[in-house]
Parts: structure tokens; C-alpha cells; sequence
């Protein structure tokens, strides 16, 4: 599987589908490219915030992919005319992946116009397309990130460091020996002034203390699996 980064928690997964997560393209001030650039099998949006849901809709029309979500925010991507496959935390099969959801600890709505909706509670995702992807979206530590480990096995962990709204770089550094993936990738950070952090910090904090890879992506980079 080659996995591609685009900044804030958006990424590219291309196994045995492509696998779009929290696709926040074009108002993402690190992304090297617009939501007119890529393609889709599936698209996971983790929750409904506009830094997450990004161009979910935009691109799911265009190129026909399925979008998988909790109930809530599939109804909303499916009203605005997306095919969807909802689910809740649980695994499903669509295509040729397994798509799991998990807790996160955060919360959950879009802005659409001047109104907020509720599209229900946020999530983390396993995408198991060939490798186990482990993307916790926007969350704090919290202690089934090790039934998380035990569960599913990811192979990568993908984890926010930014701090404010999700975890920082000390409580990600103890969410990657939860989680126990062998590679973990830092995410959420330095795309706002809110969100600052040291990806630097977080790989020196979990390589002292345990035998996993921490991966510093630049926007843009790839990896294989």
C-alpha cells in the first residue's frame, strides 16, 4: 500500500482501493494539491468538521466514490448527493476493503451556511485495503486506544499532535505504545498558528522509550507499506 500525505489530517491510501481520508484539500494551506486533483474508491470523512469533511462531497460527486461515515453524517453527504454506506463504530466491508470506525474523544458538526449540524459523533478509522491504517482523526488519550492495538493490529498509526483540539506531543507519544503499530505518522499540526507542534518532539519521545518508527511526512511525501 502507498500511503500519501497532504497536510492536516488528510491522506491518500492506495491498496486494494483508494481510500481518501478527511480530504481537506482545497482550503488546507499545506496541501499541495486541490480536490480537482485526486480520486477516489472510498472516502472516510472522521467527522463533520469543515477541517475534516473538506471536499468529501465535492470529490464523491465527481469521481463516484462511496463515502463511509456514521448514520448521521452519511444522511447529510447522501442529501447533498454522495452514494454512502453508513455504519457506526464496527467494521464493514466496502469494495474490496474493511472499513472500521472507532471512539474518539472529540466532538461532531459542520457548518453549513450560517447553520451548525450535527453529524453525529466523531470517529477514528481502520482501513484495511491490503496493510491496517490506523487514522485516530481528532482526539484526545484515551485508554481503548490499546483494544484499538489488540483488535485491529495496525500496521501504521497515523495520530494528531497539534494540541488544543486533539491530543499534543507527549499524549501521542503514549497513544503510539497503546496502539503499537510498527510506523506512526504525526498529523493535525503547524496547518493554523492554533495547532503548532514539534513533530520532531513526538518521534524523539516515542523513540527513546519504544521500538517504533516515527515517519515525519512533508506534505506531499509518500510511503509504502
Amino acid at each position: 500500500m502507498r500511503l500519501r500525505w497532504f497536510g492536516h489530517s488528510a491522506f491518500e491510501l492506495d491498496g486494494k482501493d483508494r481510500v481518501l481520508i478527511d480530504p481537506f484539500l482545497d482550503g488546507n494551506p499545506l496541501s499541495p494539491v486541490k480536490a480537482a486533483d485526486v480520486s477516489a474508491d472510498i472516502i472516510v470523512p472522521t467527522h463533520g468538521h469543515n477541517d475534516h469533511l473538506g471536499d468529501t462531497i465535492a470529490i464523491a460527486k465527481r469521481t463516484g466514490a462511496i463515502v463511509v461515515a456514521t448514520w448521521e453524517l452519511a444522511t447529510y453527504c447522501e442529501k447533498k448527493g454522495c452514494r454512502v454506506d453508513s455504519m457506526n463504530v464496527g467494521s464493514i466491508r466496502v469494495r474490496e476493503s474493511k472499513i472500521s470506525l472507532t471512539n474518539a474523544v472529540h466532538s461532531g458538526g459542520c457548518l453549513d451556511g450560517d447553520e451548525m449540524v450535527y453529524t453525529g459523533n466523531p470517529c477514528g478509522v481502520v482501513v484495511d485495503s491490503g496493510k491496517r491504517i490506523y487514522h485516530a482523526g481528532d482526539t484526545w488519550l484515551f485508554n481503548d486506544m490499546n483494544l484499538i492495538g489488540e483488535i485491529h493490529k495496525p500496521e501504521v498509526a497515523l495520530l494528531p499532535i497539534g494540541g488544543r483540539y486533539t491530543m499534543g506531543p507527549a499524549e501521542a507519544a503514549v497513544a503510539a505504545t497503546w496502539v503499537n503499530a510498527k510506523v506512526v505518522v504525526p498529523m493535525h499540526y503547524n496547518t493554523f498558528d492554533g495547532i503548532k507542534a514539534d513533530p520532531d518532539e513526538f518521534k524523539r519521545r516515542v523513540e527513546e522509550q519504544t521500538e517504533i518508527e516515527v515517519i515525519v511526512m512533508k506534505p506531499g511525501d509518500t510511503i509504502d507499506v
